[in-house]
């Protein structure tokens, strides 16, 4: 069946409806029971934030296209209209169970355990005579509240702020006025406050506190009613990168604007007054629709500081050691000299962060090393890589670092790095135009008694080890030959803009990695349909591009048994009758976040393997420049293999994907149970 055929509409989930139910998934493991409690209340925030983030891009994009009259559909052929009416149906609901899963499970357990959270109409006299002390010396010269009248015009509010709407009455004349009061975020959003029980924590929210104290910014005034609000506005950048003359400088003047985008949802307390309502409502210019009736506490992200609380271990995953390869155990042993005699293989957070760093420490100490080049996307708030590579460029080696700023939310922090870096003397450059640079690359050029020779550190994840101790990832530390000039090749197509006509072991975006993909499931296919056993097993992100999703339905058809590991969206629809009866699409969400992408092809019994840092999306495909690199290495092949057939066994956190886009827990019946992740981590 050529791919021609499945162009259909019905062949395809719509991208953010998928997106939706991800988050849905991670919503159940706030929910879940047998997680602990401050996991549960820890995958509520990330749930939330997660959705504070799809409002502000995904959202707001389908609303810019809406403004412009776009009326293409997509590839489940939905206008952006119609997605947007979608989203709201569906958000609409995913809010109601958030707030469900707060109010009659975290909230009643964290009661349980001696930490009660209380609100205005709860606070005792003695409570009042203690968080009024606390009002006076710590809020009020903090707050500035904003009138609004005929001389004052209703004032921009801040991205993500949380404020107060305020109605009154002025006591002389009688007449009504209205007023916002940010709550300020430089004071904790949780205000421990004396209890008379000694077994309980208690807690006030920031905004309550200011409730209870309104009228001594209004004197003359009577507070009639008074609720908390909150916006997010579109955070998309737009950058028009070949006009700008210094990226840098408009990638900064973008991060101001993200703050005063339009807005594209509003969050109201429940029972708020349908005359303040009507004045947001009206200032803000947002639609009914995008209006949201909070039943608790607007933005949940704070349970991200509740989960930092001491004292509640307990209440946690239990802490596990990060282990060092046996290989890299012996630190009098040259980093250098191990990977000389074996490729090493790094699975991490079960693998800790720290060779890594130590490869780039060692590089930037050792006498005989003359180069370093490496490409940084993420890295921590106090990443130990930066320093090295200053060090490096100090101690007088060429350090060539490339620093993508278009990092969407992370520019700020690049462009800090990137400016520190700068100054250290390496030669820093700040991404390409048109193009994210997403690949995971550090090349070590060194001087060897037998000439030079050059050492590689590849990944699926980002030079951060933060997000190395909660993301699982894949890495290679190898001096492969080919892999060390095809790396030569492709930093010097990074820095200056050179074309490479052949790679010996690489697959680069967007020059030639969707051709590679293609390829590899064609091949699979082909052999399918001359009668030999054929396999597939894709582990990444996202699926959402087309032409792979026909290229894999194509490949179904032939009898290719494909089996797709999908942490998030994904828009090929399994198991339709004619079309996707041989795949099946699982997605696993734990207390790690899964990020490796790797690509396995049985490749009549050749078993190829493949670590990437691109999902089968567009964009990674077209318009980010990413790295596809094969796995030569017997040994590390086989262990990749038998952590996909683990990843494939789970029972525990998987979710097997429907026809219709929804996810039904895995059928335990007559299986072992298998929790992935928790095996991984006892065997550290």
């Amino acid at each position: 069946m050529s791919k021609q055929n499945f162009d259909k509409p019905q062949y395809f989930i719509n991208r953010e409806l998928s997106w939706l139910e991800f988050n849905q998934r991670v919503l159940d493991e706030a929910k879940n029971k047998k997680n602990p409690l401050f996991e549960r209340l820890k995958f509520l925030a990330i749930s939330a934030s997660n959705l504070d983030e799809f409002f502000m891009v995904r959202v707001a994009s389908l609303k810019d296209q809406v403004d412009a009259k776009y009326t293409k559909v997509d590839s489940s052929g939905l206008t952006p209209k119609e997605q947007l009416a979608k989203i709201s149906i569906r958000t609409h609901r995913m809010v109601v169970s958030m707030y469900n899963a707060y109010n009659h499970a975290i909230k009643v357990w964290l009661k349980k355990i001696g930490t009660k959270i209380i609100k205005s109409d709860e606070v005792t006299p003695s409570q009042r005579d203690y968080l009024e002390g606390y009002f006076m010396s710590d809020v009020f010269p903090v707050i500035t509240p904003m009138a609004v009248d005929s001389g004052r015009p209703f004032p921009l509010i801040l991205n993500k702020s949380l404020n107060l709407a305020v109605l009154m009455r002025n006591k002389k004349d009688k007449k009504k006025m209205f007023a916002t009061v940010q709550v300020p975020s430089v004071l904790p959003r949780l205000i421990p406050v004396p209890s008379e029980d000694a077994s309980t924590n208690s807690y006030i929210f920031l905004e309550e506190v200011i409730k209870l104290f309104l009228s001594r910014f209004f004197v003359g005034k009577t507070i009639l009613y008074a609720s908390t609000y909150r916006i997010t506005r579109n955070a998309d950048l737009s950058i028009e990168e070949e006009e700008a003359e210094d990226l840098l400088v408009e990638i900064q003047k973008s991060i101001k604007q993200r703050q005063w985008g339009a807005a594209i949802r509003l969050e109201v307390e429940v029972g708020m007054k349908e005359e303040l309502m009507f004045h947001l409502r009206d200032w803000l210019e947002v639609h009914y629709k995008e209006i949201y009736h909070i039943n608790g506490p607007i933005d949940l992200t704070f349970l991200f500081k509740v989960y930092a609380f001491s004292g509640y271990e307990n209440y946690k995953y239990s802490n596990f050691t990060q282990k060092i390869q046996p290989e890299l155990e012996d630190y009098d042993k040259s980093i250098f000299a191990q990977i000389h005699s074996n490729d090493i293989f790094l699975h991490h957070p079960y693998d800790s962060f720290e060779p890594v760093i130590r490869l780039i420490n060692d590089a930037a100490d050792d006498v005989n090393v003359l180069a370093i080049k490496q490409t940084l996307y993420r890295v921590s708030g106090n990443s130990p890589i930066i320093p090295a590579l200053a060090r490096a460029a100090e101690n007088g080696k060429q350090v060539t670092v490339l620093v993508e700023v278009k990092a969407r939310f992370d520019e700020e922090n690049n462009i800090q790095w990137a400016k520190k870096l700068e100054q250290a003397g390496c030669h820093v450059i700040y991404g390409i135009v048109g193009l994210k640079t997403h690949s995971k690359i550090t090349l070590i050029i060194r001087r060897e008694y037998d000439g030079i020779k050059r050492y590689l550190h590849l990944g699926t994840g980002n030079y951060n080890d933060i997000t190395a101790s909660i993301y699982t990832d894949f890495g290679l530390m190898t001096c492969n030959e080919d892999f060390g000039i095809d790396a030569a090749e492709f930093f010097n197509m990074l820095s200056g803009g050179c074309e490479v006509n052949s790679w010996s072991k690489f697959s680069v975006a967007p020059m030639n990695l969707r051709q590679t993909f293609t390829e590899l499931i064609e091949r699979e296919t082909e052999n399918a349909k001359a009668g030999l056993p054929a396999q597939i097993i894709a582990k990444m992100n996202s699926l959402v591009d087309t032409e792979i999703i026909k290229s894999l339905y194509a490949a179904s058809c032939a009898g290719v048994k494909i089996e797709l590991i999908v942490r998030g969206i994904c828009c090929l629809r399994p198991q339709i009758k004619g079309v996707s009866e041989n795949i099946t699409v699982r997605s696993i969400i734990g207390r790690f976040l899964e990020h490796s992408r790797v690509f396995y092809f049985y490749n009549n019994g050749s078993n190829d393997i493949y670590f990437s840092s691109a999902d089968w999306m567009p964009r990674n495909l077209d318009r980010r420049i990413e790295l596809l690199f094969p796995i030569d290495n017997t040994g590390i092949k086989a262990t990749i293999q038998g952590l996909l057939e683990m990843y494939l066994n789970d029972t525990e956190k998987s979710h097997i994907m429907l026809e219709d886009g929804t996810y039904e827990d895995i059928d335990k019946r007559g299986k072992k149970r298998l929790n992935y992740q928790n095996l991984m981590s006892s065997q550290v």
